[in-house]
């Protein structure tokens, strides 16, 4: 490939790299769900060259993992959070946020 030809070819590239003109990000938010996704996590789809793909889930700073022992007593979102709230309302005197002592 001569010089000229490689020159073309680098000035083609930066020209597709430019934004189109009916993208207006005028109005856009950065970081808009940023603060969601850190707190509650989300998924990774990774597609693999066969045509297929396989997910991961990151979790989030609110995610709780509940060991195989308790999930057969609690295996939803509901059930340990009445569990947890009966427990709350069994102890006597306790601030919400106060630090265990």
């Amino acid at each position: 490939m001569s010089e000229n030809n490689i020159k073309k070819v680098i000035s083609e590239k930066q020209t597709d790299d430019e934004m189109r003109p009916e993208y207006d990000f005028s109005g856009a938010v950065r970081g808009k769900y940023a603060k969601s996704l850190r707190e509650n996590g989300h998924t990774v789809r990774i597609y693999h060259t066969d045509g297929t793909f396989s997910e991961r889930r990151v979790l989030g700073e609110k995610t709780v993992i509940l060991d195989a022992d308790v999930w057969e007593y609690f295996s939803s979102s509901d059930a340990v959070n009445n569990a947890l709230r009966t427990l709350i309302s069994l102890v006597p005197n306790k601030q919400a946020g106060s630090p265990s002592t």
